[in-house]
């Protein structure tokens, strides 16, 4: 965890603007989160920013939850309401939102795409992620039964 007024400046600074990018909701900004906190400012690694997402899609709530927890991990308490005001501080959000939802698709699909390779550790993994995507485009079921299906094969040992 990094102390002082430059790691809250960092965070308020990169959020603020990220927020200007993150039409249609958190999820299309995840791959620029994770360029930034993992690969320039190095404040996660792969496999954290990879938990800190599950973490956050399975917290109910709203899915920005990941900006708050990436603050928290870099100045505490403080770091997670400073970043959760610069993300989320911005009136005008909704109505450019309406105006730009294939950006929004073509974003949320980058965020799969960084996601799975970030938390896909072996082949098994893989197949479990692919299988998913499979499922879940061609069959509307609860996702709380894949969730299920892949903690029993982690506890089996298989992924």
């Amino acid at each position: 965890m990094k102390t002082g007024a430059g790691a809250l400046l960092t965070l308020a600074g990169f959020f603020a603007v990220l927020s200007l990018f993150s039409i249609g909701g958190g999820n299309s900004a995840i791959p620029e989160m994770h360029r930034y906190a993992v690969d320039v400012q190095h404040w996660l690694t792969d496999r954290q920013f990879a938990d800190t997402f599950a973490l956050s899609q399975l917290t109910p709530g709203p899915n920005l939850i990941i900006v708050a927890l990436i603050g928290f991990h870099v100045a505490g308490v403080l770091g997670a309401v400073v970043a959760m005001l610069a993300m989320c501080g911005k009136a005008w959000h909704g109505a450019l939102s309406r105006g730009l939802v294939p950006v929004t698709i073509g974003l949320t699909a980058a965020s799969a795409t960084v996601i799975a390779t970030s938390a896909d550790y072996g082949s098994a993994a893989r197949a479990v992620t692919a299988a998913t995507a499979i499922i879940c485009y061609f069959f509307r079921i609860n996702p709380i039964w894949i969730f299920a299906a892949a903690a029993l094969l982690g506890l089996a040992g298989v992924v």
